[in-house]
């Protein structure tokens, strides 16, 4: 009984570090494309994310590989979660209209 508390735990873990993940992915990308710097932003950012999680899966697996693989289980949910979010909706592309064909 005491495992299984601490396996949902380390999922809800995962999928918190998942969220902080991609969300700041998302959030990256949307301020790096109107940067003045754009490499120091994203550099700045693939490190502080990845340090979090890193750390966060080293205090959640505390050296039990079933906490580490339920907790990337969640990992991997929070990006399915976040890619359905951050998604534009289906009639809306950037694609520029089509043109009108020219007869032969």
């Amino acid at each position: 009984m005491n495992n299984v508390i601490f396996l949902a735990l380390a999922l809800m873990a995962g999928l918190l570090l998942g969220a902080i993940f991609f969300g700041g992915l998302w959030w990256t990308v949307r301020k790096g494309l109107s940067s003045k710097s754009p490499a120091f932003l994203f550099l700045g950012s693939m490190l502080l994310r990845m340090g979090l999680v890193l750390a966060g899966f080293y205090l959640v697996g505390r050296g039990d590989w079933q906490r580490i693989a339920v907790c990337l289980l969640g990992f991997f949910i929070a990006r399915i979660i976040v890619l359905r979010l951050t998604r534009k909706p289906i009639g809306h592309s950037n694609s520029p209209a089509k043109e009108a064909g020219h007869a032969p």
